[in-house]
């Protein structure tokens, strides 16, 4: 069927939610835009599915969420013993028509006699992930962008660990969503009748309490938290769903000096005082940085609207707020975990993903721990995880990403910044009781193991001719591989869509022992690296990097040399296509 068929599909369906036809017939001025609304399905991919809100096959609206939905039904049927009793979890964050998704999830499943618990408000993600295990559902589903713009949402899917699904799991579940005919009529039960029958149950207080006696078994040092109660910290929760949770959470563990953003503390889909809530941009933390030289807070922290990613800011040598990176909060906390664990496990292990710093496997093996990496995504810390519980082969006392994810303790299988809003005060006053910022215990790091500095460079390519010219990049790069990017020589290729690690000085090639994954990696001499990833949830070809030297200035140097020779390559691939 031709886009235009389906659009005419859409036009002519009687039944067609008022909004959305109202926006269909604006979309009919706009052919371009029509076109992208209908030229392919929303993807549905390994995660789930995420796009800009509107009508059409290609956006988030109620009747792809009904088709992927239904798809989760009929693989939950098929695979799953008791599905329909375990039931699956739902929550939402406060984005535009995420409560109206999550119960339309219901009444779904509804239609199966599937059970659904839907959090009676907005939620964090790993409440959901926690909700999972908590309750011991079949799946879970997470109604949230994360930290996309406004005009977006998505639809997130876990297993019964509470992880989002490993790739074979998501691949089956995939088929079933793929083999729906039509989103258009895709059977629902009406609210009040799957409320009446025990098909819908709120759910709310009770699991908020499990999940908070949780958290605060992640905290090392008690009695020093009450010694250092005072220390001053600031906290937004940008707009999302950490409100409640991070400020209960840091009462119980024992902070008495925490003072909010007040003009960011409620709910907003517009997330009206920043250009993005994503505490990764330095630009959320405008409002965080003012409150904080008012108080003279030592720490800053951020979360983004689902509330899985954390930012932390503290003060440098200049007396200025200055945004940490993942890749540091993540080192600094492997630092401070694994000197206060004791004794250390035997097997106590720390895990990253290909894309995260190598500071982090100094740190650990430092202390006597192994680091081992996934791929990109959390759900393959997860997947990881699980395997340690059911081989013994390790015990799980960290993971992190780059891309300001963190997990504690694993009672939540996804990043959790509730979890490391903790973390990162518990680190602040520690410090301080050693009397240091976290910005000097950091340096402290750096003088120990090398400076280590990374970047990230993301190439938004929108639309159907994004799509294909990421993949030429993709093409390109494998096909054309460079012996030598900047000033670095390339010691070796990692190709993870074929699992092959392949060394330019002749060495026989190694087989990555990692699932398939549209990734090339390049191996620079010197400790350094670069990698080529498409993201899995946005129209974005991202390129990461990586070096390390022996002081901070020439570390930024060469970090900006080699991301000037990487994006120069990228852009003359697309001026090619466009040739």
């Amino acid at each position: 069927m031709t886009w235009k068929a389906t659009f005419e599909k859409w036009k002519q369906y009687d039944e067609l939610e008022t909004d959305l036809g109202v926006k269909l017939k604006e979309l009919e001025e706009n052919p371009a835009e029509l076109e992208d609304a209908f030229y392919k399905t929303l993807t549905f991919g390994t995660g789930g599915m995420r796009g800009i809100l509107g009508p059409g096959t290609n956006r988030m609206n109620t009747y792809t969420i009904r088709k992927a939905v239904e798809g989760l039904a009929l693989y939950m049927l098929e695979h799953i013993e008791g599905a329909r009793d375990k039931g699956v979890a739902i929550a939402y964050d406060s984005r535009y028509m995420s409560q109206e998704f999550s119960v339309e999830a219901a009444r779904v499943l509804g239609a199966h006699g599937i059970k659904a618990y839907v959090y009676e408000s907005l939620r964090p993600t790993p409440y959901l992930s926690f909700a999972v295990r908590h309750l011991q559902t079949a799946a879970g589903i997470m109604i949230t962008a994360s930290h996309n713009p406004p005009e977006y949402n998505g639809f997130k899917v876990y297993n019964d660990q509470g992880a989002q699904m490993p790739p074979a799991e998501a691949n089956e579940l995939i088929s079933y969503v793929n083999s729906v005919e039509s989103e258009l009529t895709v059977p629902v039960l009406d609210q009040e009748e799957i409320e009446r029958d025990g098909l819908l149950n709120w759910i709310g207080e009770d699991v908020d309490k499990a999940y908070m006696e949780r958290l605060m078994g992640i905290i090392r040092n008690p009695e020093m938290i009450r010694e250092q109660s005072d220390i001053s910290i600031v906290f937004t929760p940008l707009h999302g769903t950490a409100y409640q949770p991070v400020l209960n959470g840091l009462e119980q563990a024992g902070f008495t000096n925490v003072h909010v953003v007040e003009e960011q503390a409620k709910p907003d889909p517009e997330f009206s005082t920043v250009s993005s809530p994503n505490p990764e941009e330095h630009q959320a933390f405008a409002k965080a940085i003012e409150l904080g030289k008012e108080k003279g807070a030592d720490l800053l922290i951020a979360t983004d609207p689902d509330a899985d990613r954390l930012g932390v800011a503290v003060q440098n040598e200049e007396g200025e707020y200055e945004v940490l990176t993942g890749n540091q909060l993540g080192t600094l906390t492997i630092d401070y975990l694994l000197s206060q664990t004791t004794p250390l496990p035997e097997d106590a292990t720390v895990i990253k993903t290909i894309v995260t710093t190598e500071m982090g496997r100094k740190v650990a093996e430092h202390y006597g721990a192994r680091m081992i990496e996934t791929l990109t995504g959390f759900k393959f810390i997860a997947e990881q995880i699980e395997a340690f519980n059911e081989t013994g082969d390790g015990t799980f006392l960290y993971g992190f990403e780059e891309s300001y994810g963190y997990l504690v303790d694993e009672y939540v299988r996804d990043k959790d910044a509730v979890q490391a809003a903790i973390t990162a005060s518990e680190l602040a006053a520690y410090w301080r009781q050693e009397g240091k910022t976290l910005y000097q215990a950091l340096r402290s790091l750096y003088e120990r193991h090398g400076y280590y500095l990374e970047g990230l460079h993301s190439l938004t390519l929108k639309g159907k001719e994004g799509t294909e010219k990421i993949q030429q990049i993709m093409d390109h790069f494998r096909e054309e591989q460079p012996s030598q990017i900047g000033s670095y020589k390339v010691i070796a290729v990692e190709d993870y869509s074929d699992q092959t690690r392949t060394f330019l000085d002749g060495r026989k090639s190694e087989t990555i022992d990692l699932p398939k994954e549209n990734v090339v990696k390049y191996i620079l001499e010197e400790d350094a690296w670069c990698c080529l990833r498409p993201s899995g949830t946005e129209p974005k070809i991202k390129c990461y990097f990586g070096v390390k030297t022996d002081a901070p200035e020439t570390s930024a140097e060469r970090l900006e040399e080699l991301k000037e020779a990487m994006v120069s390559k990228m852009e003359s691939v697309i001026q090619e296509s466009v040739k």
